[in-house]
């Protein structure tokens, strides 16, 4: 009974800290005057009322799923690695460029895919070795990475990868390497079960190999993993890698999904703060592969029915960022104090040595 309480310990935080950001942004909303009653309503609705709102969601929640999980992977080896952003922008480029190439159907998706995982994957080596081998702080190289990646991204799309007859954008991703739509008439394609398999197969391997093993043991005591005979300098590239894997695919499945133009374009809005979202996903899911899966439905049902409350209940735009950004830290917060407890426990250990 006690290890079931346990189990359950994270899910009661979790729907209590999101009782707690529902009553805090109706609390906001009455100040301001407008409705909280009406405007979860229009928000429940948006997101999860019918099959085209529930179908946005999924959308939505397709690239964070990814995304959430290069932060989790490097959180439980003990990194905190926020060079998603970066990784992201690398395998949408990846992808698109990949549309240079006429392949088989099937055959184009598959290698493109592998492609922008491996263009994720590279663009997070760096930070890796300064990580390992020089000791250099993860949250800076990859904050350097991000930047780099933003201003290569604009230069490659102006200049390089720019369709010669639409200046706004890439050229597009060919058919044969999209993904076909789940729900016609929405933005939901077959990537979300790429995004599921990703999830499922992370899960497997933190949990039921040796390496997992490892990698959640170096996260959770290094000292000790070391004189249990662990390489953790290892443990720390490919915890980095698998993240870059991620990354990289996240931003794949986002241009290689999104209908009408299947394409980048010049600003960005389909792949910009994917990485950064992915952040909130994995503490809202307390950094555990299946639980980012139900964290980022959340989350994209949190933009899918923000533009519903816009509309049917009059709530602006920039109130409900502020909503939506009350719900999610409250919602981190159980996991934010863990993480919190345990940097604070290695700097003991560090000074006391």
């Amino acid at each position: 009974m006690k290890a079931l309480l346990l189990r359950l310990r994270p899910l009661s935080e979790s729907l209590l800290a999101g009782f707690i950001g529902l009553i805090g942004g109706a609390i906001i909303m009455l100040i301001f005057g407008y409705n909280p009653i009406s405007a979860y309503i229009a928000l429940f609705m948006g997101g999860f009322g019918d099959l085209y709102g529930f179908s946005g969601t999924l959308s939505h929640a397709t690239p964070l799923i990814l995304t959430a999980l290069t932060f989790a992977i490097g959180l439980r080896g003990g990194l905190f690695n926020i060079g998603a952003e970066g990784q992201v922008y690398l395998g949408a480029l990846a992808a698109v460029s990949m549309s240079y190439f006429h392949l088989p159907v099937g055959v184009h998706l598959i290698i493109t895919l592998i492609v922008a995982m491996l263009a994720g994957a590279l663009w997070s080596i760096v930070p890796a070795i300064l990580k390992v081998m020089r000791g250099v702080h993860e949250v800076i190289s990859t904050i350097m990475f991000n930047w780099i990646a933003h201003f290569l991204a604009f230069f490659l799309i102006a200049n390089v990868l720019v369709d010669p007859l639409r200046a706004e954008k890439t050229i597009s991703i060919l058919p044969s390497a999209r993904f076909p739509l789940l729900t016609p008439g929405t933005s939901l394609s077959y990537g979300i079960f790429v995004s599921l398999f990703t999830a499922v197969a992370v899960y497997f391997f933190l949990w039921y190999t040796t390496t997992g093993y490892e990698i959640r043991a170096v996260g959770l005591n290094p000292e000790a993993s070391h004189f249990a005979g662990m390489t953790t300098w290892k443990t720390g590239m490919l915890a980095f890698i698998i993240g870059g894997f991620t990354a990289g695919l996240a931003g794949a499945v986002q241009i290689m999904g999104r209908p009408p133009t299947y394409a980048i374009l010049t600003g960005m809005p389909l792949i910009t703060n994917l990485g950064f979202d992915g952040l909130g996903v994995a503490m809202v899911g307390r950094n555990n592969p299946i639980g980012i899966i139900f964290a980022a439905i959340f989350f994209g049902g949190l933009i899918a029915g923000g533009r519903m409350m816009q509309l049917s209940a009059g709530v602006p735009l920039e109130m409900i960022r502020m909503v939506e950004g009350i719900m999610i830290v409250t919602l981190s917060i159980p996991e934010l104090a863990k993480l919190f407890r345990a940097y604070g426990h290695r700097l003991l250990v560090w000074r006391r040595s």
